[in-house]
């Protein structure tokens, strides 16, 4: 009898035990927040830091380690590639909402390219870790995070066919026009950028005096102003369209 009182005694311990550890979920354990991508790529957090960067200082070089990717909140950047010759090639220029230095998410253990500010920038560093995690468990990022991909792959084929097809004039056209963001607005309005001759001879692919003679032919015919800095009307267009 007494192995019986103890036998019960003991069932009727866990039991009391079990329900506690069932309750614990209830009155413990704080739910989970819901995922702010806005909070997310604009807070420092564990894995994400964020510093600013002066005109033409290199956020990070060919060669290095192959760690993270950055999030663009303020300000433009170019991306650069040297060949082993020792040439420099700008192969895109990134602004606010980019993503730069994605590579590393598909193995890359090194940069294949250099990123230099070309304005004062804000940027957001994300460890890989980071990443991956949030590609993994937040729908948000993840949906976002791929939008940029195929934005991006886009952008790659129509730089390409604009290399293999259109006049050097008709490609400096459409950069400027790129750079000032035309579409993204549903009134176009002239827009200032900062860019060198040389830089845009660089991507345009063809010379200095190239760029410094079609420049001078678009600011005659009224798509493009000089002050200080470059104002690009909507009107460029009409260079692009042009057969």
């Amino acid at each position: 009898m007494d192995e019986h009182r103890h036998y019960t005694y003991r069932l009727q311990l866990f039991i009391a035990q079990y329900k506690i550890v069932l309750e614990i979920p209830r009155t413990m354990v704080k739910p989970k927040r819901p995922f702010d991508i806005q909070e997310f790529l604009s807070a420092p957090d564990g894995g994400r830091t964020i510093a600013n960067y002066n005109e033409r200082q290199v956020v990070f070089s060919q060669g290095e380690a192959a760690d993270s990717i950055f999030y663009i909140q303020e300000g433009k950047v170019k991306v650069t590639v040297v060949s082993s010759q020792g040439k420099e090639a700008v192969i895109a220029i990134m602004g606010q909402g980019d993503f730069v230095g994605e590579g590393c998410l598909a193995g890359q253990p090194l940069r294949i390219s250099t990123l230099v500010a070309m304005t004062k920038c804000i940027l957001m560093r994300l460890e890989k870790s980071v990443v991956i995690r949030a590609l993994r468990e937040e729908p948000l990022f993840a949906e976002k995070f791929v939008a940029h991909l195929l934005a991006r792959n886009v952008r790659v084929e129509a730089d390409l066919v604009d290399q293999l097809f259109n006049s050097s004039e008709k490609r400096l056209a459409r950069l400027l026009l790129l750079m000032a963001n035309f579409g993204n607005e549903e009134s176009p309005r002239p827009a200032v950028i900062k860019i060198s001759q040389e830089t845009l001879a660089e991507m345009v692919g063809t010379t200095r005096p190239r760029v410094n003679f079609f420049m001078n032919k678009f600011r005659q015919l009224g798509f493009v102003e000089y002050n200080g800095a470059l104002k690009v009307h909507p009107s460029l267009l009409s260079v692009v369209l042009h057969d």
